[in-house]
């Protein structure tokens, strides 16, 4: 095992059949160390899986809340229990649909909508999570909650009485992909399940940039892997920088608030803040002063 890297991020091309706590056990078992992850992906979904290294596991929830882009597939006139390939069949009707068919749900399914969460997810219902108790086979009621489509395009539609759509998303975190399927042929009176799911993008973080993560374990000890650590400053670089006077440095390192002359941001604006390339911490603009969210000094 290598020295445990102090702060950094990883981005990880995960594989399907993997869950996400395989990956970071994975990673933790040859590089050591603090591992976290921002956003699970299903064992059968793969692409793009951010991981915090060290340090850098307190900022992951800065990129868990940033749009993700996913590429999916939805087999049209068969449901599952699960609402994905995994899950067995509970339903099977044709469902011939069309391009013109689902074009008009395309601006439904677009902004805030309301999702109710699929029995498989991690949502807890009365301290217990949702596939704790779908595995015991329990079905219990489910508050809809609203998630933001930002944007939603129909790539392709395989022509059958059961169709398979690919359909492409840019969505905000906690939105169920499977869901949004499902819902898409209901509303044409059918039901639907996804065959493959794939994030592409993490905010600006991309999964060609990404690597699986046997060639990360690989890598291991090595200076191959110093070239696929991100360094904060850069995996955050969603969020606006602002490079501070060295006078603020030593303020900022201590989490003390600053002026809000210092930054040019709107109020509530989550800002970088920066000492030449390094990061020394995520701040909020709040009234008069930035005051600190996590600081990385």
């Amino acid at each position: 095992m290598s020295e445990p890297i102090d702060s950094g991020f990883l981005l990880v091309d995960k594989e399907s059949g993997w869950t996400s706590h395989d990956v970071v056990a994975k990673v933790r078992g040859a590089l050591g160390g603090k591992v976290g992850h921002a956003g699970t992906l299903d064992p059968m979904a793969t692409g793009l899986l951010v991981l915090g290294l060290g340090r850098a596991t307190r900022l992951l929830r800065f990129v868990q809340s940033l749009p993700k882009v996913y590429e999916a597939t939805a087999v049209f006139g068969v449901a599952t229990d699960t609402l994905d390939a995994d899950g067995a069949i509970i339903d099977r009707t044709p469902l011939p649909v069309t391009e013109q068919d689902l074009d008009p749900l395309v601006e439904r399914f677009t902004g805030r909508i309301l999702q109710v969460p699929p029995m498989v997810s991690a949502r807890r219902v009365e301290g217990r999570r949702l596939y704790e108790l779908a595995r015991e086979g329990q079905i219990v009621e489910r508050e809809a909650r609203p998630v933001d489509i930002y944007e939603l395009e129909i790539i392709d539609i395989t022509p059958s009485d059961y169709p398979e759509v690919r359909f492409r998303l840019t969505c905000g975190s906690g939105t169920y992909v499977r869901t949004l399927a499902d819902d898409l042929a209901r509303a044409l009176g059918g039901r639907a399940h996804l065959s493959s799911l794939r994030r592409t993008r993490n905010g600006s973080l991309d999964v060609a940039d990404a690597y699986p993560v046997e060639s990360i374990a690989d890598a291991a000890g090595s200076t191959k892997l110093d070239s696929m650590v991100l360094a904060p400053a850069h995996a955050l670089e969603d969020l606006p920088g602002f490079t501070i006077e060295p006078e603020l440095a030593h303020a900022v390192r201590n989490g003390a608030a600053i002026p809000a002359t210092t930054v040019d941001a709107p109020d509530g604006t989550l800002v970088r803040l920066l000492e030449a390339d390094s990061l020394l911490g995520v701040y909020r603009v709040d009234g008069p002063q930035v005051k600190a969210e996590v600081i990385t000094a």
